[in-house]
C-alpha cells in the first residue's frame, strides 16, 4: 500500500509556485490522457467524462463560494514518458493547474507522479492507470485512481476462462508497464487454477507485421490467445495476424482490448471471442447511462464512468478541504470516496457541494461504485462481454 499523507510532506508543498490561490475564483484541473497513441480511439470520451463533471458543479456555482472550473487538457501519448512528463510540467508551470485528472497509461501515470506530481505536491487521479506496480509507488499520498489494479482483473479473467472451459492459453502483451504486470497477474492466477500458460511474448506498439510474433505464439499453441494491448495499436495487429494466418480465433479481450474500432476492422472475424472491462451494475451507473446518452456519449465507453469520478472527486475534496491547494485537499480524497456521509451519485454533485459546504459529510459512490480500500486504491469491479456476428454483448458483472 502506498504510504499514507504525512504532515512533513503536505507542509513542504505549501509554497510551491505550481499550486494555485486556494480560493482562486478560477480553479484550473489538468486532464492529461492519450490524445494520440495507442488508445486514442476511446481517449475522446475519457476527456468528456471528465468535462460533464466539471460542468455540473460549474451549473451548481457551490464549490469554494462560488470558483468556477476550468479543465486543461494535455496529451499523455500514453507510451511515450518524457512527451508526458513534459505535458504535464506545462500544466502546472504554464496554465497553473492545481490538479491532474489522469494520466490514463500505466508508464506515463508513473512518470507523471514521479518527476512532476510529486516534485511539485499535486494531487492526481487516475481513471484507468491498473498496473499493480502503482500500488506500492512512492507518492506521499497524492495519487489516487477509481479503476481497479489489473492483479485484480488477472484474478477475474482466470475465473472467466475457468468457467468458460478454457484450459491452455498463450498471452502476448504489449511491452511496458501495464502488458507486463497484466501478464504476470493473468498468468498466475490462471496457473492457480490448474490452468496452462504455453507462452508469454511481448509485442512492440507500432509494427506493420505481426507475423513473427504470432508464429512463435501459434507454435506455442493454447485454446485461446490472450492480448493484453492497446485497442488502435499492437494488440488489434496480434489479432489481425493471427487471424489472417489461421494461428487463433478466439481471443481474450483484457480491458486496453476494447473499443468499437477493434470490432469495426475485424470484429466479424472474432466470434467467441470475450473480455472484461471495468463497470458496475450499481444504481449510479444505470444513472450515469443516463446522463452520458442525453450527452451524446456511448455510456459503454470504456472508463467514461471512471473519467467522470475522477474529476468529480478531485472537486469534492477541494469542497471539503475549503481550498483548491492540493497540500490542503490531498487527505480529503479518501475522506470524501468513503463512508461515512450521505451517499452522492452522479448528477447529485451539487447535492456534494452543498453538504460539505454545511460542514457534513459525503460517501461519493459515482458512475462507477467508487470504494477506496486503501490509500489510493479502488476495489472496482468489471463488466464481461463476449463478441458475437461482429457486436460486444454483455453478459454480467464481475
Amino acid at each position: 500500500m502506498k504510504k499514507l499523507i504525512m504532515a512533513t510532506a503536505a507542509s513542504a508543498v505549501v509554497a510551491t509556485g505550481a499550486l494555485a490561490d486556494a480560493h482562486s475564483t478560477e480553479v484550473k484541473i489538468g486532464v492529461i490522457l492519450g490524445f494520440t497513441g495507442p488508445l486514442e480511439s476511446i481517449t475522446p470520451a475519457m476527456g468528456a467524462g471528465a468535462d460533464l463533471a466539471i460542468a455540473e458543479v460549474n451549473a451548481a456555482g457551490g464549490l469554494l463560494d462560488g470558483a468556477s472550473v476550468t479543465a486543461i487538457r494535455a496529451d499523455s501519448t500514453c507510451i511515450d514518458s518524457a512527451a508526458a512528463t513534459a505535458a504535464a510540467e506545462r500544466l502546472i508551470t504554464s496554465d497553473g493547474i492545481t490538479a491532474i485528472m489522469g494520466a490514463d497509461c500505466s508508464g506515463v501515470t508513473g512518470a507523471i507522479l514521479q518527476n512532476v506530481a510529486r516534485p511539485n505536491g499535486v494531487v492526481m487521479i487516475s481513471p484507468s492507470a491498473t498496473s499493480p506496480g502503482l500500488t506500492s509507488a512512492e507518492d506521499d499520498g497524492l495519487f489516487f485512481r477509481v479503476a481497479p489494479s489489473d492483479a485484480r482483473q488477472g484474478e477475474v479473467l482466470a475465473t472467466v476462462l475457468s468457467e468458460r472451459g478454457i484450459e491452455s492459453i498463450a498471452i502476448s502483451y504489449t511491452n511496458n508497464d501495464y502488458g507486463k504486470g497484466l501478464a504476470d497477474s493473468i498468468q498466475a492466477a490462471f496457473e492457480a487454477t490448474g490452468g496452462t500458460v504455453t507462452l508469454v511474448s511481448a509485442h512492440e506498439d507500432g509494427k506493420g507485421d505481426y507475423s513473427a510474433e504470432v508464429g512463435a505464439l501459434a507454435s506455442a499453441g493454447g485454446d485461446a490467445l490472450v492480448v493484453a494491448g492497446y485497442v488502435d495499436q499492437g494488440g488489434k495487429g496480434i489479432i489481425e495476424s493471427s487471424l489472417d494466418s489461421g494461428a487463433f480465433d478466439i481471443f481474450v479481450l483484457p480491458d486496453g482490448m476494447y473499443g468499437q474500432a477493434l470490432l469495426d476492422e475485424v470484429g466479424a472475424d472474432m466470434g467467441g471471442s470475450f473480455g472484461l472491462l471495468p463497470g458496475s451494475d450499481s444504481a449510479g451507473a444505470a444513472t450515469f447511462a443516463e446522463i452520458a446518452t442525453a450527452a451524446d456519449l456511448d455510456p459503454t465507453s470504456v472508463y467514461l464512468g471512471e473519467s467522470y469520478d475522477s474529476a468529480a472527486l478531485l472537486m469534492l475534496a477541494m469542497q471539503s478541504a475549503g481550498s483548491s491547494a492540493s497540500a490542503d485537499f490531498a487527505s480529503h480524497v479518501m475522506t470524501v470516496a468513503n463512508a461515512p456521509g450521505e451517499p452522492i451519485g452522479p448528477g447529485e454533485l451539487a447535492k456534494g457541494l452543498e453538504i460539505l459546504a454545511n460542514g457534513g459529510e459525503i460517501d461519493y459512490v459515482g458512475a462507477t461504485a467508487v470504494e477506496l480500500i486503501g490509500p489510493g486504491e479502488a476495489s472496482g469491479a468489471f463488466r464481461e462481454y463476449t463478441i458475437e456476428d461482429g457486436a460486444y454483448d454483455f453478459v454480467g458483472f464481475r
